[in-house]
């Protein structure tokens, strides 16, 4: 238990939530490095993520069938859903707020020029992989990511993180976090598709949208509808452990909640 405790505690020492409150419009364009050339993956598809807030209840179902799904290394995960305790500033009230986080697969993701094997890349469809044929491990690429979502797997020694289970999507099935998601808070697809739910969400509630981090420049494909405006900076908290249990009930491992 403690070695997981501990290994979790070094990932949390990097976190930085950074949810600025950036309405989606108000993006710049702006490029990061020098991108290499995108390669594989549908060149007509722009894969993206919207999370509605309002609708997730922080139940980890998302962090589990991801886990289960990616056969991630115990104690490691792809996406988590971090719960911050926040205070009703007029009536003193506490309430929890959830924001669920993985890769953002980024417009310019500063993930990608820094790879000295050219290991990680970007398809053509916007998702960003990992060859772990090609990686030698470096962790450049997970320093490099400004919202925490990369971690050297402990089983192969190379990079990891999460690819919107591009797999399944070839495959015409929805990512493991989007078909587990209890409140159907996890919207995925297609937005040069006008038809598209996510496309339709987004000219919706386009002045609504925000993503983490905009700062950065990294242009996030990942927007949150329903952000608390209290995360304009990194709220304080301490991690919590959450026992992760399989259908068998044995222990998977711990996920910290914040």
């Amino acid at each position: 238990m403690d070695a997981i405790r501990r290994s979790l505690l070094g990932q949390m020492a990097r976190l930085s939530a950074g949810a600025a409150l950036m309405p989606f419009s108000s993006l710049a364009q702006a490029g990061i490095n020098q991108q290499p050339a995108r390669r594989e993956g549908d060149p007509t598809k722009r894969y993206g993520m919207l999370i509605d807030l309002r609708q997730c209840i922080g139940c980890q179902a998302c962090t589990v069938s991801c886990h289960i799904e990616n056969a991630a290394p115990l104690g490691q995960f792809r996406t988590t859903v971090s719960q911050y305790e926040v205070q009703h500033q007029e009536s003193g009230e506490l309430a929890t707020f959830m924001l669920p986080r993985l890769c953002n697969h980024c417009e310019n993701p500063p993930c990608v020029p820094v790879c000295p094997v050219e290991a990680t890349y970007q398809q053509q469809d916007g998702i960003v992989v990992v060859d772990s044929d090609r990686c030698v491990g470096c962790a450049y690429c997970v320093n490099a990511c400004p919202y925490d979502a990369r971690f050297i797997n402990q089983r192969t020694q190379t990079a990891d993180k999460c690819t919107f289970c591009a797999h399944r999507l070839e495959a015409g099935l929805l990512p493991a976090c989007v078909e587990s998601c209890v409140g159907g808070a996890r919207v995925i697809g297609d937005m040069r598709d006008p038809q598209s739910q996510i496309s339709r969400m987004i000219h919706e509630h386009r002045d609504a949208l925000m993503v983490l981090q905009p700062e950065k420049n990294t242009l996030p494909q990942v927007f949150y509808l329903g952000m608390d405006e209290r995360f304009t900076t990194r709220p304080k908290a301490e991690p919590v452990a959450l026992e992760v249990l399989d259908p068998h009930g044995q222990e998977m491992g711990y996920e910290f909640h914040h």
